[in-house]
C-alpha cells in the first residue's frame, strides 16, 4: 500500500507542480505528518524531491523528472480515462484506487498526447447524478470497512459473515460463500450461496461484515452475467409479481420505467404513445406508480388494476367536486 501512495505522490507532483503537504494529504487522504515521511523516505531513494519556502511555498520535483510507466496510445487512455470518469467506483469502494490509477495513466502517455486526453475526458460525461428531468439518481451508500472485508472475501475466496438487515425483518448474522459482486444502477449486490442455496444481498442492506479465514465452498470459474441474468429471471417470476400492460406518453416513460421492476416487452401504439409489458412487486406497487403519471399512462390490462385506479379517480373527484 505504501509503495502505491509514493508513486501517487509522484505523479501529483509531476503533473500539478508545486504543492502543499495539506493538499498532498487531501489527496492521498492520510494525514499531513504521513506525506512529510513519505517525502523523506523519496529523497532517501533518490527521486529529486524538494521544498520550497514562502506563503506560496510547497513540494517540488526538479524539472524533467520522469518515472518509468508502461505507455499507452492515445485511444487505449482516453478509454480508460473516460470509463474512470462515471460513478460506479463509488458503488464498490474504489474511489481513492481509481484517483491513482488515473494518474498513472496519464503519466504513461507520451508527452504530445498528455495534454490532448486529459481535454477530450473533459467531452465525456458517463451516468450525471441527474438526468434531463432533473432527478436525482440515488447510490447506495456502504460503508467503507464493510465494503473492504466484502471485496477481501470475495477475491481471497473466504467465507464472508455479514450482519444483514433484511426487508422488514430484524437483522441477522450469517455465513454465506461469496461468488462476485454487480452493480446496477448503482447500487451494490453480492451473489452468494447459503448452505448450497442461491443468495442475493443488497450491499446497502449489509450492517458489518467479516472476511473469515476458511475457504469459500464455489467453483473455480464463475460466468457472473450468466448467473445474474438467471437470478433476476427467478426474482420476476418469484412472489405476487404482477405485469402489467400500460401505454403511456413517451415524455413519461423513464419515470414508469424507474418504479418497475423489469420490462418484459415494448412497442410503439398508434397515435405516438408507447405500449408496454411492465412487472411490478405487487398490486400496490402497480397501482401508486401509475398513479403517480396521470393522464399520461392508462393501464390496459388486468382490469383489476384499471378498476382499482377509476375507483381511487372517483374517490378524488368527488372530495374535489365543490368548492370548500
Amino acid at each position: 500500500m505504501r509503495a502505491d501512495r509514493l508513486v501517487s505522490l509522484v505523479l501529483l507532483l509531476r503533473q500539478r507542480g508545486r504543492l502543499t503537504a495539506d493538499t498532498l494529504a487531501r489527496e492521498l487522504e492520510v494525514s499531513t505528518r504521513t506525506v512529510l515521511r513519505d517525502i523523506e523516505a523519496l529523497s532517501a531513494a533518490g527521486v529529486p524531491v524538494y521544498a520550497e519556502r514562502g506563503r506560496h511555498g510547497g513540494f517540488v520535483l526538479s524539472p524533467g523528472f520522469r518515472t518509468e510507466l508502461t505507455g499507452l496510445n492515445h485511444d487505449e487512455a482516453l478509454a480508460l480515462l473516460t470509463a474512470g470518469s462515471g460513478r460506479g467506483e463509488q458503488v464498490f469502494g474504489l474511489g481513492s484506487a481509481l484517483s491513482s490509477a488515473m494518474r498513472k495513466v496519464v503519466d504513461a502517455l507520451p508527452e504530445r498526447h498528455r495534454a490532448t486526453a486529459s481535454d477530450a475526458v473533459q467531452r465525456f460525461l458517463v451516468d450525471p447524478e441527474t438526468d434531463l428531468l432533473s432527478r436525482r439518481l440515488v447510490t447506495d451508500e456502504v460503508p467503507g470497512t464493510t465494503m473492504v472485508e466484502v471485496r477481501r472475501a470475495v477475491l481471497a475466496g473466504h467465507k464472508l459473515r455479514i450482519h444483514y438487515a433484511a426487508t422488514d425483518r430484524t437483522p441477522q448474522w450469517r455465513t454465506v460463500d461469496p461468488i462476485g459482486l454487480v452493480t446496477v444502477r448503482d447500487r451494490a449486490y453480492l451473489l452468494a450461496t447459503r448452505s448450497g442455496a442461491d443468495r442475493t444481498y443488497r450491499l446497502s442492506r449489509v450492517l458489518a461484515a467479516e472476511a473469515l479465514p476458511e475457504p469459500a465452498e464455489r467453483p473455480n470459474q464463475v460466468d457472473l452475467d450468466r448467473i445474474w441474468r438467471e437470478r433476476s429471471a427467478r426474482f420476476l417470476s418469484a412472489g405476487d409479481h404482477i405485469t402489467v400492460l400500460v401505454r403511456v406518453n413517451p415524455a413519461r416513460r423513464e419515470e414508469l420505467l424507474d418504479t418497475a421492476l423489469a420490462v418484459r416487452a415494448e412497442d410503439p401504439d398508434a397515435d405516438g404513445w408507447l405500449r408496454l409489458k411492465v412487472t411490478f412487486q405487487d398490486t400496490r406497487h402497480a397501482d401508486w406508480a401509475l398513479w403517480q403519471l396521470g393522464t399520461d399512462a392508462e393501464a390496459l390490462a388486468p382490469r383489476s388494476l384499471r378498476t382499482s385506479l377509476r375507483e381511487r379517480a372517483a374517490a378524488m373527484a368527488t372530495r374535489y367536486g365543490d368548492s370548500p
